[in-house]
């Protein structure tokens, strides 16, 4: 599965565009360009296992740093500021990455 098949190209491009510049990235906002936000429960799961590359049921600190590169390969490494910023917002149990109901929680808060 791709991004695509999820989300519309134009708005992908559209929110990785807007966040282009280091330190600019607002995962609320992107969520919510990219039509995250609006989709059910299940499909932002399957959005997440996308983005979990490696399978393991979680998004790690090293995956989250190319979490825009998930939704195209056009989209930039976040900063690790970014990185540890979206990982604090999303970790609600502590245990330094995100689970898929954790991401879930995220995307819709």
């Amino acid at each position: 599965m791709a991004m695509k098949d999820f989300l519309k190209e134009d708005d992908i491009k559209k929110a990785l565009d807007a966040f282009k510049v280091a330190e600019s990235f607002d995962y609320r906002k992107f969520f919510d360009m990219v039509g995250l936000k609006a989709m059910s429960a299940d499909n932002v799961k399957q959005v997440f296992k996308v983005l979990d590359v490696d399978e393991s049921g979680y998004i790690e600190e090293e995956e989250l740093k190319f979490v825009l590169k998930g939704f195209s390969s056009e989209g930039r490494d976040l900063s690790d500021a970014e990185t540890k910023t979206f990982l604090s917002a999303a970790d609600k149990d502590g245990d330094g990455k995100i689970g898929i109901d954790e991401f879930e929680a995220l995307v819709h808060e």
